[in-house]
């Protein structure tokens, strides 16, 4: 079976950074009033600095699939060009359609030849799931190249007009027309962007990335959701889907914005977290000192000292020191957060030939983990 190498990679972040002050004015006040959640959510976030594909005059700049396509085109030139694409494999947990699916729309805008194209669902996993499926079609031998990506395009689903339905419905029952945390919590987190890769079955270009092995796990058959959107969360925990709703309740309930069940999240996502860290790690025999650069994707601050903690509870604490985070300058990208992140790291000119590095995507959604493993050549 064939090495697999990442050979180039690149992000697109839409528009100039908007920062704390600036996001209520890009997303708008619900119900005409500024947000309670909004400073709390910052404090523990501690993101500076996230991008919108949203223009000057409020103007839509970018749906996901363009974002997307950005990225992929800054990783061609003349050596490399679109119609020399073998394979395109995209995530994101924000598509801009129920179908055609997301792959199939940034091919649309891609322009270039025919080629096999796969669109994995889900939410912060779907980048790295991308990346897994390109990484096996060439180490099967079936292509010899393929681009993967990981996008958001959240921005639109976060603005005040998706939440001022429930809000005046809930004026209307005399009730007070506040969007509940779970759906706040969100719109102070996420960001726009994408990131891409092509992975070669050759150690082509200057900073060459071999995957050594990728491995994911999901924890559904424990937990219920937490991250959710399309649906509203019933008593017993179960998700009732958008299509068994009168379609007036859409917009009365916002059933399409995207909400988290913040105890739950506490509860679980770094204690599962840490232990499929473990599995993954002991399964190729890949131990602390085997790990030079540790890329985790966290959606705030607040969790990296208690991912830390757990991993100590757990007696397998990563080096604070061998961590590589970009979140207080970009903000939680989702998908293409991973992507974003390495791409800062290659292109920091850190790394040197031999190191190792450990990428960790935790997905909320219901509690899912991807983990790549990389050697620089």
């Amino acid at each position: 079976m064939n090495d697999v190498f990442i050979t180039r990679i690149a992000k697109f972040l839409p528009n100039d950074p908007v920062s704390n002050d600036e996001m209520e004015e890009k997303l708008g006040c619900v119900n005409g009033k500024t947000s309670k959640a909004r400073r709390i959510v910052l404090r523990n976030n501690r993101i500076k600095n996230r991008y919108y594909a949203i223009g000057k005059d409020g103007e839509i700049t970018h749906n996901n699939a363009q974002l997307t396509k950005e990225a992929i085109e800054l990783l061609c030139d003349e050596e490399f060009t679109r119609d020399d694409i073998a394979l395109l494999s995209c995530g994101t947990s924000s598509p801009d359609q129920i179908l055609p699916s997301h792959a199939a729309m940034v091919h649309g805008f891609l322009k270039n030849k025919n080629v096999e194209i796969n669109s994995p669902s889900g939410a912060c996993c779907s980048g790295m799931n991308a990346m897994k499926y390109a990484y096996l079609a060439i180490k099967a031998e079936q292509v010899e190249n393929a681009v993967c990506a990981g996008s958001e395009r959240t921005s639109s689903w976060m603005m005040s007009n998706t939440f001022e339905e429930e809000a005046q419905h809930l004026k209307a029952m005399e009730e007070t027309p506040i969007i509940a945390f779970n759906k706040e919590f969100l719109r102070w987190m996420l960001s726009d962007g994408a990131g891409a890769m092509l992975l070669e079955n050759k150690p082509n270009g200057e900073h060459p990335l071999k995957i050594e092995w990728m491995e994911g796990y999901s924890y559904a058959n424990e937990l219920e959701a937490c991250m959710y959107a399309g649906g509203e969360k019933l008593p017993n925990g179960e998700l009732k889907s958008w299509s068994e709703f009168p379609s007036k309740e859409w917009g009365a309930q916002s059933l399409f914005a995207m909400k988290q069940d913040v105890k739950l999240l506490g509860d679980n996502i770094l204690v599962k977290g840490v232990e499929s860290l473990k599995l993954a790690l002991d399964k190729h025999q890949v131990s602390i000192d085997d790990i030079d650069y540790y890329l985790p994707h966290i959606s705030s601050y607040y969790f990296k000292e208690r991912l830390y903690e757990e991993m100590e509870k757990q007696n397998f604490a990563v080096p604070l020191d061998k961590w590589f985070m970009n979140l207080e300058r970009v903000g939680n990208v989702g998908a293409a957060s991973i992507y974003i992140m390495l791409e800062e790291l290659v292109h920091s000119k850190k790394l040197k030939k031999g190191d190792k590095i450990l990428l960790h995507v935790p997905e909320s959604a219901r509690f899912s983990y991807a983990y790549a493993y990389l050697t620089v050549c």
